[in-house]
């Protein structure tokens, strides 16, 4: 079976579709994790990462029903090529809040807008059918390519930890973003 061949298309942009997480595609994943460019900026645990890691996480994290969680691969849409992942995490039903990650593991995809895409994407599904009201990100302050999609797509800067990554042996600040509700529909018609 070919990364193409069972290609779920959950969600459909212009340009990029959102669909489940596949087990079949997890050497794809350790790929991405594998990679110190794709990884530099991600906030979490990055690399090295075995295909046994890739598949332990999927079976505990992944896979599951959990309604704090939502998982998404992220499709071109011209290939039916995976090429990233993003989720909401810590979904609050109650308070109607979830944080927001994302990135493109294909590096031929960067600068394309796919992430700007996909975000929107996303933020339209938090806001719809999960009916949440603010979703919040974390981005390093150095990573002016995510500020600039995430702001584009409907996000905006509400705090800064300051000097709380550590990256070749600087302190970098961590900017908060978010986005609410409102402002995504007025940004969206």
């Amino acid at each position: 079976m070919t990364e193409t061949d069972a290609a779920i298309i959950t969600i459909r942009g212009a340009e990029v579709g959102l669909g489940p997480l596949r087990r079949d595609l997890l050497p794809l994943h350790a790929r991405w994790a594998n990679d110190p460019e794709v990884t530099l900026m991600l906030a979490g645990r990055a690399g090295p990462s075995t295909l046994e890691d890739q598949v332990a996480w999927y079976e505990n994290e992944g896979s599951t029903r959990d309604e704090r969680k939502v998982f998404f691969l992220i499709y071109e849409l011209a290939s039916l090529r995976p090429i990233g992942a993003l989720d909401l995490s810590a979904v609050d039903h109650v308070n109607r809040t979830a944080w927001f990650a994302i990135f493109i593991g294909e590096k031929d995809c960067w600068g394309k807008g796919y992430g700007t895409e996909a975000t929107r994407l996303t933020l339209g599904y938090a806001f719809g059918p999960l009916g949440l009201h603010n979703v919040t990100l974390s981005v390093h302050a150095d990573n002016e390519r995510a500020i600039r999609a995430y702001t584009r797509a409907g996000f905006q800067v509400v705090g800064r930890r300051r000097e709380v990554v550590r990256r070749n042996g600087e302190c970098l600040d961590l900017l908060l973003m978010d986005c609410l509700a409102r402002e995504h529909q007025a940004s969206t018609g």
